[in-house]
């Protein structure tokens, strides 16, 4: 087990790209992060530095308290798992969970017991004489995650490890690699594009963009708390309404958008007061957005009337989309109430739950 320290790591390619910019992030010894961002924005880049794949350009890597920079990959006691499986398809499932081992020179025995120990924590008991090609891609992925569990590292790192799954195969693997860390009680670091898993499976979320952390914060804290415009889209599905207005003081703080305008709640008054006169971003979640008549007791802001123009029924819920001439909104209703395309209703926003942004600095004001 071992504690993961970066210290102002960056990573620039020869053609002056900067891939990763000056990181400074710790990862405590039994911990699950998961390092997520759009494409490019240098998540499996930081990976690959952890784990010697990648040189660092500036900065320092410790595990287990240990400097790493110049310790080659074999010799940092980590284990990788990759987004395309890497199974030797001329291997056995055994003979590929057990390779790692054998080139290490352990005992036959040992290699048997460990290779059957982790066999029996994935479910792979009855694949062991099957050929990669004979398993479907859940089952390889399983292979690929046992060849790294049988070498018991200080540190599994997984790359993307489930994106060439279904949505169905997908999950199940989730719900299992949650399992398998509660089961070993290992630093585990996890890179993956979609916030889903990350909201899902992290203990800590390391958001980046552009080679920068933008933000490092426990799932729910990072929801309900960003830091700033690109974390709070980034974050959740669908993603926050953004809109784009001028804050005034009439009495009370109004935000004064181009199709809407909300009364917003005293509370907000000391964070808006500097932003008066000026434009903000207001941001709100889609399960936030009311039809009035269904808001019950909640604290909202006054209503407006919108026009629906999309609608998606999901199952369990719908979503419904609106806009202001520019823009689409969405909401997320209960399945309780057929609403139809063209059809208006009184909207409202719940004023506990209203985030504001300097459209200059991107940094969240309220």
């Amino acid at each position: 087990m071992a504690r993961v320290e970066l210290v102002d790591v960056t990573k620039v390619y020869d053609n002056k790209v900067t891939a990763v910019n000056t990181v400074n992030l710790v990862i405590e010894d039994r911990e699950f992060v998961v390092l997520v961002g759009p494409s490019g924005c240098g998540k499996s880049t930081l990976l690959r530095m952890i784990a010697g794949l990648e040189e660092v350009t500036s900065g320092d890597i410790f595990i287990g308290g240990q400097r790493v920079n110049d310790v080659p990959p074999k010799d940092r006691d980590i284990a990788m798992v990759f987004q395309n499986y890497a199974l030797y398809p001329h291997m056995t499932v055994f003979e590929n969970m057990a390779f790692g081992l054998k080139i290490r020179k352990f005992p036959r025995e040992e290699i048997r017991r460990r290779v059957l120990e982790a066999a029996d924590i994935l479910g792979l008991q009855e694949l062991l004489d099957r050929k990669p090609r004979a398993l479907s891609g859940g089952q390889r992925q399983r292979v690929a995650v046992g060849r790294a569990i049988v070498r018991k590292p200080k540190v599994f790192l997984f790359d993307e490890p489930l994106s060439n799954l279904d949505a169905k195969l997908r999950v199940q693997m989730r719900i299992e690699i949650n399992r398998l860390h509660k089961r070993l009680q290992t630093t585990m670091i996890y890179v993956t594009h979609d916030q889903v898993e990350a909201m899902t499976m992290g203990d800590k979320i390391v958001v980046l963009r552009d080679g920068v952390v933008q933000q490092v914060d426990a799932p729910l804290n990072l929801y309900n708390n960003p830091a700033n415009l690109f974390v709070a889209g980034f974050i959740g599905s669908p993603a926050m309404n953004f809109m784009a207005g001028i804050i005034q003081d009439n009495g009370g703080f109004v935000f004064q958008g181009k199709r809407f305008r909300f009364a917003l709640p005293e509370s907000l008054g000391d964070s808006l007061k500097p932003y008066v006169g000026r434009r903000v971003i207001l941001g709100v979640r889609p399960e936030h957005v009311y039809d009035q008549q269904l808001a019950g007791r909640r604290p909202l802001t006054n209503a407006q009337e919108v026009q629906v123009d999309v609608i998606e029924p999901i199952g369990n819920e719908v979503f419904l989309y609106f806009g202001d001439g520019e823009k689409s909104y969405c909401m997320r209703m209960s399945p309780d109430k057929l609403y139809r395309p063209g059809e208006k209703l009184q909207i409202a926003l719940d004023a506990r739950k209203l985030f504001f942004f300097d459209p200059q600095t991107e940094q969240r004001i309220a």
